[in-house]
């Protein structure tokens, strides 16, 4: 079967979600994890220390600037991950996802060069985020929080990590059945909320501050 946007959208509407085997592979397959990660949009930890690098840090933070050069970014290998499971493909439909107005990216940059960033996809409520990287100290850290205060803005119900790791885990990141996992999907995914491209300065301010306050 020809894998389209349109068979994408409606398998992350039943909780399944698309992946190459490498970098090099050919064929996507589908996944539908046994317990799924998620990120509870209201049990966040910011630290204060990051707190203060996103306040008045090196980085500028933007979104849907150069969603290309997050994923290019996502895919390139580093000294941790040698091969990556985005491939040309990959690559190719969430562009145009992104082109449709459903994918989004969130980057970082450091004098004008962009070091870090992520990328995922928007369904009503619902976020699914898909991939991170960081070629400077904090940069993606930094792009998360900002996902996070967007989403909450925004209205958003569900930020979707797919799979836990040790770097999602220090933010709150935790495992649920996938029954539960679906429960959430099906609450969220046709509940209204919006894509913050720009939001105002003050109030995404006041979202990170109000994020460091519920860590404390």
């Amino acid at each position: 079967m020809e894998v389209t946007t349109d068979l994408v959208l409606r398998a992350y509407r039943h909780g399944l979600f698309p992946m190459a085997e490498g970098r090099a592979g050919e064929k996507l397959f589908w996944l539908d994890p046994i317990k799924r990660g998620v990120l509870p949009l209201d049990g966040f930890h910011l630290s204060r220390r990051l707190l203060r690098t996103v306040l008045s840090g090196p980085y500028t933070v933007t979104a849907d600037r150069n969603f290309a050069g997050t994923i290019a970014g996502c895919a390139t290998p580093v000294p941790d991950r040698a091969d990556t499971w985005i491939n040309p493909q990959i690559e190719q439909l969430f562009t145009e996802l992104f082109r449709m107005g459903y994918a989004h990216s969130v980057e970082t940059w450091q004098d004008g060069t962009l070091v870090g960033g992520l990328y995922g996809v928007a369904l009503g409520g619902a976020f699914f985020g898909e991939s991170m990287f960081s070629f400077a100290r904090d940069a993606s850290k930094v792009a998360l929080v900002h996902l996070v205060a967007r989403l909450r803005l925004g209205g958003f119900k569900l930020l979707d990590t797919q799979f836990v790791t040790d770097h999602l885990l220090q933010f709150g990141a935790t495992e649920i059945p996938r029954d539960l996992y679906k429960q959430q999907l099906a609450a969220a995914v046709d509940e209204p909320a919006v894509w913050l491209t720009d939001p105002n300065e003050e109030s995404l301010a006041e979202a990170f501050r109000c994020l460091a306050r519920r860590t404390t």
